[in-house]
């Protein structure tokens, strides 16, 4: 199916609001690289539309907004409706994880008067892509009393930043005639953090004044680590990218994208039926925890939400099986650079608009919830109304990969659920590349979902 790009439609004034909603996403997304950063990130937002803690509620009625936290690293917000919530309500569900590189329980050792950092990979990255890059470390810290420490080094001009080294090329001959998995071995992901001995120490003297820095200037000891999340992510902000500025390049777009999106939606937006926005943590690597799409937090909260607007409990199953949801995550782009792994007539193209994705999985529709046709058909016609731009994908061809999302951990609830999100080129990379046309349209789509009168 032919698709011209959203600039080939829009108009100037759209057009302006497209670039004018970007400034913000870079902005956002520049200054919130973590799970919790994220979610102090969307409440700083919140609280300019009146938004208070569910637990602030004794009792909830048409209009009211609230957000309930699980453990900082997932938000749910929601604005009641005028419909009663036995006639469904409307869910757009994101994560707010992305790729990045985790320190090991006891990452602190020094090799050859060089204090490094092992690290653990979190989530399906390339291993390569992440030597020599400058990272930015984002630290949170329990000590045993229950202090608190968060630490952000890396991201202004004046800090350090963080390195992975590499492999010059002139000794790299035995590495080339390796595969990509065997040459860049996970366990050598190993990040610099010093080089100036302490002065008194006979052993690991590197290791010892890195040590005499972390007590110094935030009380931290080398045991603290195991009560410690450290994550690296690449240094520095989102940047347009093109000559014409209409792409953005930054870190972390899968799937903060969807997540920013769906938050200016549900802020922006007028419903008659009660909506949710939810931003999950884990996806990336499996949903499992008490932080992931499986956990049974959503549905304590929708309970609660119904308890609190005069229902019981036990309505969950009706709300739940009259509601209707979009799995807001990312898709693959067409990238002329690798058009052997993609099938043309299917794969989505840059510019052309918001994904909407019928058949996620891959080898056999494995992992895929595949909506009924009828639900297509919905999403569809909200689309077509509302003038957004929107185009089918996949995740590759066939037997070539393919990948999952949240949406089966919607779907279970009996609710009908699609996969819809902005199409990313060099996903799960360091930096990867979106159109500010599809960032927009993403939006739009959101908007128009929440907006729905039937």
């Amino acid at each position: 199916m032919e698709r011209k790009t959203a600039w080939e439609i829009w108009d100037d004034n759209i057009k302006k609001e497209a670039l004018n909603f970007c400034e913000g996403y870079k902005e956002f997304l520049s200054e919130n690289k973590t799970e919790r950063r994220f979610v102090k990130g969307c409440l700083g937002i919140a609280s300019g539309f009146n938004v208070k803690s569910l637990n602030d509620y004794k009792k909830l009625k048409t209009g009211d907004i609230f957000y309930k936290t699980n453990k900082e690293k997932v938000l749910l917000m929601g604005r009641i409706g005028e419909k009663p919530l036995t006639d469904g309500c409307r869910f757009i569900v994101s994560h707010i994880d992305s790729p990045r590189l985790d320190l090991k329980t006891n990452p602190l050792y020094e090799d050859e008067n060089i204090c490094l950092l092992k690290t653990y990979y979190y989530g399906g990255i390339k291993k390569y892509q992440w030597l020599t890059i400058p990272l930015a470390m984002y630290g949170t810290v329990i000590l045993k009393d229950g202090t608190r420490k968060d630490i952000v080094i890396g991201e202004k001009e004046t800090d350090p930043a963080f390195n992975i080294t590499d492999l010059l090329p002139h000794l790299g001959k035995d590495q080339a005639k390796k595969t990509i998995e065997d040459g860049f071995p996970g366990e050598n992901l190993n990040i610099i953090l010093g080089s100036i001995p302490l002065k008194g120490k006979e052993k690991e003297k590197t290791k010892e004044n890195v040590l005499k820095i972390l007590y110094e200037r935030w009380g931290i000891k080398e045991d603290d680590f195991i009560s410690s999340e450290f994550q690296f992510v690449p240094a520095g902000k989102m940047r347009d990218s093109g000559i014409d500025n209409s792409m953005l390049l930054g870190y972390g777009q899968d799937d903060r994208v969807c997540a920013y999106t769906s938050m200016k939606a549900f802020f922006d937006s007028k419903s008659t039926y009660t909506v949710f926005c939810v931003m999950v943590d884990q996806e990336e690597i499996g949903s499992k925890g008490a932080t992931s799409a499986q956990s049974e937090f959503l549905k304590y909260v929708v309970e609660e939400v119904i308890e609190k607007t005069g229902g019981m409990p036990s309505d969950f199953k009706v709300v739940i099986q009259n509601s209707k949801a979009i799995s807001a995550d990312v898709d693959t782009i067409f990238d002329p650079n690798y058009k052997d792994v993609a099938d043309p007539r299917n794969t989505a193209r840059l510019g052309c608009g918001v994904v909407l994705t019928k058949i996620t999985g891959g080898r056999g529709k494995g992992h895929s919830i595949e909506p009924t046709a009828e639900y297509i058909a919905y999403i569809r016609d909200i689309f077509d109304k509302n003038g957004v731009i929107w185009q089918t994908g996949e995740i590759g061809k066939i037997e070539q990969g393919g990948g999952g999302t949240v949406a089966t951990y919607i779907a279970r609830y009996n609710v009908d659920t699609v996969d819809c999100g902005t199409g990313v080129l060099s996903m799960h990379a360091p930096y990867e590349l979106t159109s500010k046309a599809d960032v927009y349209s993403t939006y739009l789509a959101y908007k128009s979902f929440y907006s729905a009168e039937k």
